[in-house]
């Protein structure tokens, strides 16, 4: 038998403080999302002035890059580079930069996606996020 890491309650709140103060230093108005290996929200928390759209699009990106182990933005460089079958992957659907995985010797413990900024600045957010617990 196996043993994995996860992320527990502490991480969690480590990771959504860090992720906020990364985005009130530079004044974005962001939603963060954080969710589990397999892409269930564990956390969601829209600043203030952030597009109410963002709240949708966060999860998505941070679903996204969790499910399929791998920042979300590869799968936006996938269609941006001519492959437009990709869109009709199912239960992707946050295909645009700003969902990092939470990874951990090699295993995916969970994701953060960010939305409301620039698509480089929403992953600048969730990396200080995954920061704070040394990963």
């Amino acid at each position: 038998m196996k043993t994995k890491a996860f992320l527990e309650s502490a991480d969690i709140k480590l990771i959504a403080a860090a992720a906020e103060a990364e985005a009130l230093k530079n004044n974005w108005a962001v939603t963060i999302a954080i969710v589990d290996d397999g892409g269930h929200l564990l956390n969601l928390h829209r600043l203030d002035g952030a597009p109410p759209v963002s709240s949708h699009i966060a999860p998505a990106k941070a679903n996204t890059a969790a499910m399929g182990r791998r920042e979300s933005k590869v799968y936006e460089d996938t269609i941006n580079g001519g492959r437009m079958s990709f869109l009709s992957a199912p239960y992707i659907q946050g295909m645009l930069e700003g969902g990092v995985p939470i990874m951990k010797d090699g295993q995916c413990l969970g994701a953060v996606g960010v939305s409301g900024v620039k698509s480089n600045e929403d992953a600048q957010i969730a990396r200080a996020g995954i920061a704070a617990i040394g990963l």
